[in-house]
C-alpha cells in the first residue's frame, strides 16, 4: 500500500500524544488526521473514513471501547481496523479491547518503531483481505456466468441437482406431453437467403417460441435446424402438461402467421403432439451436457409432426382424450405411422370457449 495514499486517524485526549504520533506517522508518509475525543472521532470517520484508526481508551465523556463499539455497529465503518494505544497494561483491558473489535493493542509509553510496524502489519492484512474479497467477487461472477450458461442448456431444476451431485442424473416419468414443430419447406425456401438472413429469421421465430415456453411453464429440450422440441410435465411434474402443450401449439401457429419468406410467401408451421409414458429423462455427456428424453411417446410425437400438414396441429388419440372436454378437434382418421402401424389422429383447432 502506498503510504502517501493512506489515511490514519489518531484519537487521543492528550495533545502531546497527538503531536508525537502525528509526527511519527507523517515522517513515514502517512496522511494523518487527529481527534481529541470520541465524539469528534466518530464525526470525522463518518465524514471521511480513514484506512486505520489509532485509538486511546481513557478519554472523557466517551472512552475508546465505546467509540470502537459504535464503529463496529455501523456497516459503513465496521471494516476499518482499530489499533488501541493506551497506558492500561492489564490483561483484562487488552481482552476487552479485542472483544469490542480492536485488531491490535499498543501499550504506552510506546516506541515509534513498534507503532509503525504494527500499523504496517494491519494495513498489509487489510490489503490482502480486500484482494481476497475482490477475488471472491470475481469468482462469484464467474460462477454466476457458468450457471447462466448451464441454464441455457439444461432445465433449472437439473442445474440445481448437478450443483448438489455431479453424478448421473436420470429420472423416469409415468406420463408427459411432447411437442415437435417444424418450419415447412425451410431448406428450399431459405436457399435464396444469405446465412445472416437465415439466422436472423430463425432467431426471431424461436425467440418468440421461447417466450411462449416460459409463459406456459414448459421445457424447451432442443432445436435442430428449423425444428423445435418441447416437453410438458418434466422435469417439473404437473398434471396439466397436455393442456399447456396445446396452448403452446395454438400460440405458435398464431405467431408464425406474422412471418413471411423473402418472396412474400407465408411461413407455415407443422406441429405434432403426443401424450403418454413412461419416459426417461437424463443428462448425458461429460464436457458438453445435454438433457434428453427417451421413450416411445417421444418418437410418436415426432411422427405427429413429420406426418402432419402445414399450418395444422396433429395430436394422437391419447392427447385428444386429455383435451377433448376443453378443446375443439377434427378427426383426421387412421393414418400409417412408421414403426407403429395405423393410428387415429386429430387436428387441434382451438379452445372451445374461444371458438
Amino acid at each position: 500500500m502506498n503510504n502517501d495514499q493512506t489515511n490514519i486517524l489518531v484519537v487521543d485526549d492528550t495533545p502531546d500524544n497527538l503531536r508525537l504520533l502525528g509526527a511519527i506517522l507523517t515522517d513515514q508518509g502517512y496522511r494523518v488526521r487527529k481527534a481529541l475525543n470520541g465524539q469528534t472521532a466518530l464525526k470525522t470517520v463518518r465524514k471521511v473514513p480513514p484506512d486505520l484508526i489509532l485509538l486511546d481508551i481513557n478519554m472523557p465523556e466517551m472512552n475508546g471501547y465505546e467509540v470502537c463499539q459504535e464503529l463496529k455497529a455501523d456497516k459503513q465503518t465496521k471494516e476499518i481496523p482499530v489499533i488501541f494505544i493506551s497506558a492500561l497494561d492489564d490483561v483484562l483491558d487488552k481482552v476487552k479491547a479485542f472483544k469490542v473489535g480492536g485488531v491490535d493493542y499498543i501499550t504506552k509509553p510506546f516506541q515509534g518503531e513498534e507503532v509503525i510496524a504494527r500499523i504496517d502489519n494491519q494495513l498489509k492484512i487489510q490489503q490482502l483481505q480486500k484482494q481476497l474479497q475482490s477475488q471472491n467477487s470475481l469468482l462469484r461472477q464467474e460462477q454466476e456466468k457458468s450457471e447462466r450458461l448451464l441454464l441455457n442448456i439444461l432445465p433449472k431444476s437439473i442445474v440445481e441437482q448437478l450443483k448438489e451431485n455431479p453424478n448421473l442424473i436420470a429420472d423416469q416419468y409415468d406420463e408427459a406431453t411432447f411437442l415437435f414443430a417444424d418450419i415447412v419447406g425451410f431448406t428450399g425456401l431459405s436457399a435464396s437467403m444469405s446465412p445472416e438472413e437465415v439466422v436472423k429469421l430463425l432467431n426471431e421465430i424461436f425467440s418468440i417460441f421461447d417466450q411462449i415456453v416460459e409463459r406456459q411453464g414448459l421445457e424447451k429440450i432442443r432445436t435442430i435446424g428449423d425444428s423445435y422440441f418441447v416437453a410438458g410435465g418434466l422435469p417439473r411434474r404437473r398434471s396439466d402438461h397436455a393442456e399447456a402443450a396445446a396452448e403452446m401449439a395454438l400460440e405458435m401457429q398464431q405467431e408464425i402467421a406474422r412471418f413471411q419468406w423473402s418472396n412474400g410467401e407465408s411461413i407455415k408451421l407443422r406441429v405434432g403432439i403426443n401424450t403418454g409414458g413412461p419416459v426417461v429423462a437424463a443428462v448425458i455427456g461429460i464436457k458438453k451436457f445435454a438433457y434428453d428424453i427417451w421413450g416411445d411417446t417421444v418418437n410418436i410425437a415426432s411422427r405427429m409432426e413429420s406426418q402432419g400438414v402445414p399450418g395444422k396441429i396433429q395430436v394422437t388419440a391419447a392427447t385428444y382424450e386429455k383435451l377433448r372436454n376443453k378443446y375443439l378437434f377434427e378427426e383426421r382418421g387412421a393414418i400409417a405411422i412408421r414403426g407403429k402401424g395405423e393410428m387415429t389422429t386429430y387436428w387441434l383447432l382451438g379452445k372451445k370457449s374461444e371458438l
